[in-house]
């Protein structure tokens, strides 16, 4: 799979702490290689629009869509909760 950075995502990403981004980099690599990894907790997030969400780490998520061999990643945020 490869991936696609929404124009959201950029802005988001590149105002998140650099230990934020460096945690996003490494969970980025694993929900390539692997959407079921067990530390990405990968869940649909909205269904009716197909939006996936994935934990960076307790405080931080990011949402993605799956679209043929394309991940498109729309948004990193900290967690509503």
């Amino acid at each position: 799979m490869r991936p696609h950075f929404s124009e959201r995502f950029v802005r988001s990403y590149t105002s998140a702490p650099p230990a934020i981004q460096r945690a996003f980099d490494r969970k980025l690599e694993l929900l390539l290689h692997n959407l079921r990894h067990p530390s990405l907790r990968a869940k649909k997030y909205d269904e009716p629009r197909d939006i996936w969400q994935a934990r960076v780490n307790e405080k931080w998520r990011f949402y993605f869509r799956i679209e043929g061999d394309t991940c498109g990643l729309i948004d990193i945020t900290t967690h509503p909760k």
